[in-house]
């Protein structure tokens, strides 16, 4: 079957859903306000710049997962969808989700981002399949590790293998949407690259490789 993968955060998003996060926990009192949006932000620049220390970002993420059990996390979760979320889902997002769909192509998610922020919102775009960064747990609660590969950079070709293999698929003919630089390797590795209201780095080489570049915005 054909694979249509995506790229989550600033595609089918209109915003950074793990930058949202750490905002969300910020504006409800969860965490230090002042330190951790000032920690959030600045991780999330050297995301944009292709620096991101990805083990250090998901522990400092983690960190708060890793302290609270899961009733409140699920809650937190809730108002997170409800008040950041909702208005993050791009109409478009949607609709080129369906075409694909319509096609008889396999839907597939691949995000930075952690499972415990994405699970979520990849069902309410009705996309059974996603590939995330994983939380380390134990005994039912996180433990503040990142478990297995981080799903960044050449990161996602390596777990997207592991994915090919354990479903018995192929990546012959697939497709890849992504806004982000940090998503090249991916993009080149793709059948059908598409990149996605690109970032500078990206649109320059869209451009160079003759690339389709779209608007989901």
């Amino acid at each position: 079957m054909t694979l249509a993968i995506f790229d989550l955060d600033n595609t089918l998003l209109a915003g950074d859903s793990d930058h949202a996060w750490g905002e969300y926990l910020v504006e409800q009192g969860h965490v230090d306000g002042v330190w951790y949006k000032a920690e959030n932000d600045r991780f999330y620049s050297d995301y944009c710049r292709g620096e991101l220390d990805v083990i250090a970002y998901s522990e400092f993420v983690f960190s708060v997962l890793a302290r609270e059990d899961a009733d409140t996390l699920a809650a937190w979760h809730a108002g997170f969808m409800a008040q950041k979320v909702a208005q993050m889902i791009l109409p478009k997002g949607r609709e080129l989700l369906a075409r694909h769909r319509e096609a008889g192509h396999r839907l597939l998610i691949i995000t930075a981002t952690n499972r415990f922020i994405t699970g979520p919102i990849a069902r309410e775009l009705g996309v059974a399949e996603l590939i995330a960064t994983e939380p380390e747990m134990k005994s039912g609660r996180y433990t503040g590790k990142v478990a297995g590969i981080p799903c960044y950079q050449h990161g996602k070709i390596d777990r997207l293998q592991e994915w090919l293999n354990l479903n018995n698929e192929s990546a012959e003919g697939c497709w890849f949407y992504s806004d982000s630089r940090n998503d090249i390797p991916l993009l080149e590795f793709a059948t059908h690259p598409v990149a996605v209201d690109p970032d500078e780095a990206l649109r320059a080489h869209a451009a160079a490789n003759s690339w389709p570049v779209m608007s989901l915005r």
